[in-house]
């Protein structure tokens, strides 16, 4: 995708505080160090429009974006590793559930994960919560660059089955980097085909 503008809209909580313009809308999770904002930061050709940050869980809110005028990508809160209260963690956990479940415009979902190792139990809670309230999924299997190529068949196979996605054939799995590049147009590809663009 030819990236003309992208802009930060607004943070939200709460469905009253979600973006009034209407525009399909692409959520991207992932655990708290996984690099969900440099991945976002990568496909918009931008170094610093979604905020990065060596502490992880440095996101506390649902994050909107809107890229050509045309969709919203949604930073959500990161998980597992962010040093927060278990009261925090579970109003994030909320938060993020009640976006998946209410948010009309919300056509899928990136979920990052790191392809030198196996999914966490975290990851395959998100993956399932978004197949229960019967969203798409794009699997984005970060760090790639990182494997040696003889490695990664191996690597995503196991993403594929610790997620269980053989059981939801329309998702697709695709090794990323937010360093290199790697598979930029073919995650920005399957983004548009959820987004319908």
């Amino acid at each position: 995708m030819k990236i003309l503008s992208a802009d930060f809209i607004c943070s939200a909580v709460r469905p009253d505080q979600y973006p009034r313009q209407r525009l399909p809308g692409v959520a991207f999770a992932g655990r708290s160090n996984v690099g969900k904002s440099s991945l976002i930061n990568k496909l918009v050709n931008r170094k610093a429009l979604a905020k990065t940050s060596s502490t992880p869980g440095k996101t506390a809110t649902l994050n909107f974006f809107v890229v050509n005028g045309q969709i919203h990508l949604v930073d959500l809160p990161g998980y597992g590793f962010a040093k927060v209260s278990k009261t925090e963690k579970q109003a994030w956990g909320q938060m993020i559930e009640r976006y998946l479940h209410e948010a009309k415009d919300l056509k899928g979902l990136v979920l990052i994960v790191d392809l030198r190792h196996s999914p966490t139990a975290d990851d395959v809670q998100m993956y399932h919560w978004a197949k229960a309230a019967d969203i798409p999924v794009v699997v984005a299997a970060t760090k790639s660059d990182k494997l040696k190529r003889s490695e990664l068949d191996p690597h995503l196979a196991k993403v594929w089955e610790t997620l269980g996605m053989e059981h939801f054939p329309g998702d697709e799995l695709i090794p990323v980097s937010a360093e290199s590049g790697i598979n930029r147009e073919r995650l920005w590809s399957a983004i548009s085909r959820m987004a319908s663009l």
